[in-house]
């Protein structure tokens, strides 16, 4: 994405604001970014910031981000970047955060981050959801507060994703054994109850890294409360973590035996969002993964 025209100075007048200390970009470098978002790092007087920037509609996204960091900075258990501060101009919306040096790695950052997602998921609330909406990708994610998990994922999660699908033409095959697997949804949950935890709700390998001092770090969150077993199929998904990180886990919060089962009811989820944000590429993915759960309660 290219902005031919950036205020920097009201972004730093911003952070000056939000932190109480003066700042003055010395230097502003682009980092590149995701399919979404341009970053930037920018540099003061010993000062360091990662900033991202996106269209002006893109500010409720930023501010749902931000929400979700602090969220998860409150466990107090986990590094994420400190929120700085979002807001918009004109011509575009901005997040600014904490700049953390990675470059770090190895099996005992993988084992120390799967005992400290154990003790996030630790954090409980009494309903699952949460207090906003906010994204998965740029997809909207809702959070709309539910007293019964399976409630929950067949409204909140399947049915609106699958409803986003047929709404772009992704329909037959998709949609008549979708809606059969969302109607039998409760099979998968008769005897596995789980409680609301705190989730980063998606956690792939490209939102964690490694601080250049060794510490865990976790980013890009889509946060809200629901059961365990959906953060760690995500992990699953896309290339997976070490086996230190899961040994770690488990011996923490060891996984019900139905996990095996239910992380492709979850990560289905990812996938219908995938087909949705990126094309049909995904579809027939999408297809075989609810034609398998379906033959796992017929």
């Amino acid at each position: 994405m290219f902005f031919s025209t950036i205020d920097w100075q009201s972004i730093a007048n911003h952070i000056t604001e939000a932190t109480g200390q003066p700042f003055t970009i010395k230097n502003q470098s682009s980092i590149g970014g995701g399919c979404i978002n341009t970053t930037y790092r920018l540099e003061g007087e010993g000062q360091l910031y990662f900033v991202k920037l996106n269209q002006h509609s893109y500010l409720d996204m930023f501010e749902a981000e931000a929400e979700g960091l602090q969220q998860m900075e409150k466990s107090q258990v986990i590094q994420v970047p400190k929120t700085i501060c979002c807001g918009s101009t004109q011509n575009y919306a901005y997040l600014a955060l904490e700049f953390i040096d990675m470059g770090g790695g190895g099996n005992l950052a993988h084992t120390q981050f799967g005992h400290q997602l154990a003790a996030m998921h630790q954090v409980i609330q009494p309903q699952f959801g949460w207090h906003r909406d906010n994204y998965i990708g740029s997809t909207p994610q809702i959070n709309k507060l539910e007293n019964d998990w399976t409630t929950f994922w067949q409204q909140h999660r399947l049915c609106f994703q699958l409803e986003l699908a047929g709404s772009q033409g992704h329909r037959g095959k998709l949609q008549q054994k979708g809606e059969h697997l969302i109607a039998d949804l409760g099979l998968f949950f008769t005897n596995y109850h789980p409680k609301p935890s705190l989730l980063h709700g998606d956690l792939w390998s490209g939102n964690y890294s490694v601080s250049t001092q060794g510490q865990p770090v976790i980013y890009d969150p889509a946060v809200y409360f629901g059961d365990r077993e959906a953060d760690i199929a995500m992990t699953e998904l896309f290339g997976g973590f070490s086996q230190n990180f899961y040994a770690a886990y488990q011996a923490h919060m060891p996984l019900d035996v139905g996990y095996k089962v239910r992380k492709n009811l979850y990560n289905l989820y990812h996938i219908l969002n995938h087909l949705n944000l990126f094309g049909s590429g995904y579809r027939n993915q999408a297809e075989r993964m609810v034609s398998a759960l379906l033959s796992e309660i017929r």
